[in-house]
């Protein structure tokens, strides 16, 4: 078991309520939950499959150098690169309006 954080931002009440199934709601578009590696790739699957237009970003706990890994779905100005081996977040410029 390990410690999962969803940060959600405009996605569709029915992958909220998916995830509310498995995590508790924090805040708004905020969850938390230690569950299983099985438990994480299927809340994965539902981001993939119900988030549409919106964007999620998803982090747990884990033996590697950070303590930590992440992935995300969906457009936002934050983008994970590697930097050698370790996993960093890029941002990207701002549109001009």
């Amino acid at each position: 078991m390990a410690m999962l954080v969803v940060v959600t931002e405009n996605v569709p009440p029915r992958l909220r309520g998916r995830l509310a199934v498995w995590l508790l709601e924090i805040r708004a578009g905020v969850y938390i939950g230690d569950v299983s590696k099985r438990i994480r790739e299927m809340i994965w699957e539902q981001v993939n499959a119900l988030a549409e237009e919106g964007n999620v970003a998803m982090a747990w706990s884990s033996n590697h150098e950070s303590g930590f890994e992440f992935q995300t779905y969906g457009e936002n100005r934050r983008i994970p690169v590697d930097y050698d081996g370790l996993r960093l977040v890029q941002f990207l410029p701002q549109n001009p309006k």
